[in-house]
């Protein structure tokens, strides 16, 4: 999938797309946010591009970045707005969920559920999950997922959990390496009073 359409004016696509002129000119994109370290920005008349250096690692500060790159595709409102990584499934849908819960008013759980319908294959790292969450308490005092963590964490999907009483979304990593060694954030949907936090000792690397 070389494009996926987030809203009319948002786009959110790998580093190939946004080397088709054709297609930049004809989805009618002004801003380019290329969250990548080694792709160059391409050089279109009429089209700005904002850089995002960082690299995809759970430990990387994507999150220094959110506010800034939320208001710049908010302030392009008179033209689209591509939002890129390397391969689309986790620096730039984490910026466009960012953006989503800063200026549509949603939480991260109806965000990631926004993102997924337009790119199915997202697939965000672990410490990009944490960073959305902080992002969203920030934003809204509380939490609407919580993020069950396994070592080592590759990368993440969401998937509703069973009923419990509590409103929750599993933020799960899909790794082949199944851990007895977890730890487990958990945070409640508003008018939830139960939460937990589980840990044990983390596997060693390999």
């Amino acid at each position: 999938m070389l494009l996926s359409q987030v809203t009319p004016t948002l786009f959110l696509s790998g580093a190939d797309a946004p080397l088709n002129a054709a297609l930049v000119s004809q989805k009618g994109i002004t801003l380019i946010v290329n969250a990548t370290l080694n792709h160059a920005c391409p050089a279109y008349p009429g089209v700005e591009c904002l850089r995002v250096p960082v690299c995809d690692l759970p430990s990387a500060r994507l999150s220094d970045h959110f506010d800034r790159v939320a208001d710049r595709i908010h302030g392009n409102r008179d033209g689209g707005t591509l939002v890129h990584c390397a391969a689309g499934m986790s620096r730039s849908p984490a910026l466009v969920m960012a953006y989503l819960m800063r200026h549509r008013g949603v939480t991260l759980r109806q965000a990631h559920h926004w993102v997924r319908e337009s790119r199915p294959f997202v697939r965000l790292n672990s410490g990009f999950w944490e960073q959305l969450l902080q992002y969203e308490r920030r934003l809204y005092g509380r939490n609407t997922v919580r993020v069950a963590e396994e070592a080592p964490p590759i990368c993440t999907s969401l998937q509703t959990a069973p009923s419990t009483g509590n409103n929750w979304v599993n933020l799960v990593p899909k790794s082949p390496l199944i851990s007895r060694s977890s730890q487990i954030l958990q945070s409640p949907v508003m008018g939830s009073r139960n939460k937990s936090r589980r840990s044990s000792k983390p596997l060693a690397k390999r």
